[in-house]
């Protein structure tokens, strides 16, 4: 953990945020970087490693070709 959320969270928003303020080249970007960790923490708060979850989950299970019919998704085997 760093700053209240994981460090794939923190690294991913850092970097997002370097690449938003360099294309705008405004300030207001860090405050929607702020937001963002804001939102980050909140949710860690429950559980901590809820991004490197949802990172391992769409890695692991792709989209399937059927997914519009039955609204869900299956391992690969």
């Amino acid at each position: 953990m760093f700053a209240g959320v994981t460090y794939t969270f923190f690294v991913i928003n850092a970097v997002i945020a370097v690449e938003l303020f360099l294309i705008f080249r405004a300030w207001w970007v860090l405050l929607i970087a702020a937001a963002l960790h804001g939102i980050g923490m909140l949710m860690c708060l429950n559980e901590p490693r809820i991004f490197d979850l949802w990172i391992t989950r769409a890695r692991t299970c792709p989209r399937v070709k059927n997914h519009a019919l039955w609204g869900c998704n299956s391992y690969r085997p």
